[in-house]
Protein backbone atom coordinates (compact mmCIF):
# COMPACT_ATOMS: atom_id res chain seq x y z
CA UNK A 1 0.00 0.00 0.00
CA UNK A 2 1.50 3.48 -1.05
CA UNK A 3 1.16 6.11 1.27
CA UNK A 4 1.25 10.06 0.44
CA UNK A 5 4.20 11.88 1.72
CA UNK A 6 6.73 14.19 1.38
CA UNK A 7 10.69 14.27 2.30
CA UNK A 8 10.91 16.45 4.86
CA UNK A 9 14.30 16.36 6.49
CA UNK A 10 17.21 13.77 7.66
CA UNK A 11 18.49 13.54 11.12
CA UNK A 12 21.99 13.84 12.33
CA UNK A 13 22.66 13.23 15.99
CA UNK A 14 26.00 15.25 16.86
CA UNK A 15 28.25 14.87 19.89
CA UNK A 16 28.54 19.36 19.61
CA UNK A 17 25.31 20.42 17.58
CA UNK A 18 26.45 23.87 17.87
CA UNK A 19 29.69 23.01 16.27
CA UNK A 20 28.16 20.83 13.43
CA UNK A 21 25.46 23.17 12.82
CA UNK A 22 27.98 26.10 12.44
CA UNK A 23 30.49 23.81 10.04
CA UNK A 24 26.62 23.53 7.85
CA UNK A 25 26.26 26.68 7.78
CA UNK A 26 29.36 28.01 7.40
CA UNK A 27 30.63 25.44 4.37
CA UNK A 28 27.31 24.67 2.29
CA UNK A 29 25.49 27.96 3.28
CA UNK A 30 23.03 26.23 5.42
CA UNK A 31 20.43 28.46 7.15
CA UNK A 32 18.82 27.91 10.51
CA UNK A 33 15.23 27.30 10.96
CA UNK A 34 13.70 28.24 14.11
CA UNK A 35 13.22 27.46 17.36
CA UNK A 36 15.99 25.70 18.49
CA UNK A 37 15.27 22.42 19.81
CA UNK A 38 15.08 21.99 23.93
CA UNK A 39 13.01 18.95 24.21
CA UNK A 40 12.64 16.68 27.52
CA UNK A 41 10.10 14.82 29.35
CA UNK A 42 8.19 11.45 29.61
CA UNK A 43 6.94 11.58 25.72
CA UNK A 44 9.96 12.67 24.62
CA UNK A 45 11.80 9.77 25.95
CA UNK A 46 8.49 7.46 25.26
CA UNK A 47 8.98 8.78 21.24
CA UNK A 48 12.83 7.70 21.32
CA UNK A 49 12.70 4.67 23.66
CA UNK A 50 15.49 6.23 25.66
CA UNK A 51 14.90 7.02 29.50
CA UNK A 52 15.09 10.34 30.62
CA UNK A 53 15.75 11.72 27.24
CA UNK A 54 16.81 14.84 26.85
CA UNK A 55 17.40 16.52 23.13
CA UNK A 56 19.04 19.73 21.61
CA UNK A 57 19.67 21.10 18.37
CA UNK A 58 18.11 22.91 15.86
CA UNK A 59 17.06 22.37 11.51
CA UNK A 60 19.17 24.14 9.26
CA UNK A 61 17.70 24.46 6.21
CA UNK A 62 19.43 22.64 3.36
CA UNK A 63 21.01 24.97 -0.06
CA UNK A 64 19.12 24.94 -3.34
CA UNK A 65 15.33 24.36 -2.43
CA UNK A 66 14.42 27.64 -0.97
CA UNK A 67 12.42 28.42 1.87
CA UNK A 68 9.97 25.34 2.09
CA UNK A 69 12.63 22.88 1.10
CA UNK A 70 13.54 19.91 3.26
CA UNK A 71 15.81 20.42 6.24
CA UNK A 72 19.14 18.61 8.17
CA UNK A 73 17.62 18.26 11.68
CA UNK A 74 21.28 18.44 13.84
CA UNK A 75 20.50 17.05 17.61
CA UNK A 76 22.77 15.90 20.45
CA UNK A 77 21.18 13.48 22.87
CA UNK A 78 21.33 13.04 26.77
CA UNK A 79 22.01 10.40 27.31
CA UNK A 80 24.43 10.08 24.63
CA UNK A 81 26.28 6.47 23.11
CA UNK A 82 29.47 5.61 21.14
CA UNK A 83 28.72 4.73 17.90
CA UNK A 84 30.66 2.98 15.07
CA UNK A 85 33.37 5.51 12.73
CA UNK A 86 31.20 5.70 9.44
CA UNK A 87 31.89 4.31 6.52
CA UNK A 88 31.05 4.48 3.15
CA UNK A 89 30.36 1.02 2.46
CA UNK A 90 28.90 0.32 5.97
CA UNK A 91 24.70 -0.72 5.62
CA UNK A 92 22.34 2.03 6.81
CA UNK A 93 22.63 5.33 5.83
CA UNK A 94 26.42 6.55 4.23
CA UNK A 95 26.22 9.94 3.24
CA UNK A 96 24.71 12.94 2.35
CA UNK A 97 25.29 14.96 -0.82
CA UNK A 98 25.91 17.93 -1.70
CA UNK A 99 25.88 19.33 -5.91
CA UNK A 100 28.77 21.92 -5.57
CA UNK A 101 30.72 23.90 -8.40
CA UNK A 102 33.91 22.86 -7.61
CA UNK A 103 34.55 19.73 -6.16
CA UNK A 104 38.13 20.50 -5.47
CA UNK A 105 37.37 23.89 -4.28
CA UNK A 106 34.74 22.66 -1.95
CA UNK A 107 37.14 19.98 -0.39
CA UNK A 108 39.16 22.49 0.08
CA UNK A 109 36.70 24.54 2.54
CA UNK A 110 35.42 21.33 4.34
CA UNK A 111 38.95 20.74 5.37
CA UNK A 112 39.36 24.11 6.19
CA UNK A 113 36.50 24.02 8.20
CA UNK A 114 37.90 21.21 10.43
CA UNK A 115 36.31 18.02 8.26
CA UNK A 116 38.71 15.17 6.55
CA UNK A 117 39.28 13.67 3.76
CA UNK A 118 37.65 10.16 3.17
CA UNK A 119 39.38 9.54 -0.56
CA UNK A 120 40.40 11.43 -3.26
CA UNK A 121 38.69 13.67 -6.10
CA UNK A 122 37.75 11.41 -8.89
CA UNK A 123 35.80 11.89 -12.44
CA UNK A 124 33.89 9.34 -13.41
CA UNK A 125 31.15 8.69 -16.76
CA UNK A 126 27.34 8.37 -16.18
CA UNK A 127 25.54 7.59 -19.55
CA UNK A 128 26.22 10.35 -21.42
CA UNK A 129 27.74 12.77 -18.47
CA UNK A 130 30.57 12.63 -16.40
CA UNK A 131 30.62 13.30 -12.30
CA UNK A 132 33.57 14.58 -10.63
CA UNK A 133 33.26 13.90 -6.49
CA UNK A 134 35.15 13.25 -3.62
CA UNK A 135 33.83 11.59 -0.48
CA UNK A 136 34.90 13.97 2.96
CA UNK A 137 33.72 14.13 6.22
CA UNK A 138 32.60 16.95 8.91
CA UNK A 139 33.93 17.71 11.84
CA UNK A 140 32.51 14.64 13.44
CA UNK A 141 33.85 12.33 11.24
CA UNK A 142 29.74 11.97 9.37
CA UNK A 143 30.55 11.72 5.41
CA UNK A 144 29.48 13.85 2.98
CA UNK A 145 29.77 13.64 -0.82
CA UNK A 146 30.23 16.61 -2.69
CA UNK A 147 29.83 16.45 -6.59
CA UNK A 148 29.49 18.37 -9.48
CA UNK A 149 27.86 17.27 -12.82
CA UNK A 150 28.86 18.15 -16.58
CA UNK A 151 28.06 17.10 -20.49
CA UNK A 152 31.99 16.65 -20.47
CA UNK A 153 34.94 15.23 -18.96
CA UNK A 154 36.72 17.91 -17.18
CA UNK A 155 40.06 16.46 -18.16
CA UNK A 156 39.22 17.33 -21.30
CA UNK A 157 39.50 21.18 -20.19
CA UNK A 158 43.08 20.53 -19.16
Amino acid sequence: MEISAKFVHTNLIARDWKKMADFYQAVFGCVPVPPERNLSGPDISKAAGIEHAHIRGMHLLLPGWGSEGPTLEIFSYHPEMDGLKPAVNRPGFGHIAFQVEDVRKATDAILAAGGAAVGEVVEVQVGEKFVTFAYVADPEGNILEVQSWSGHSISQDH
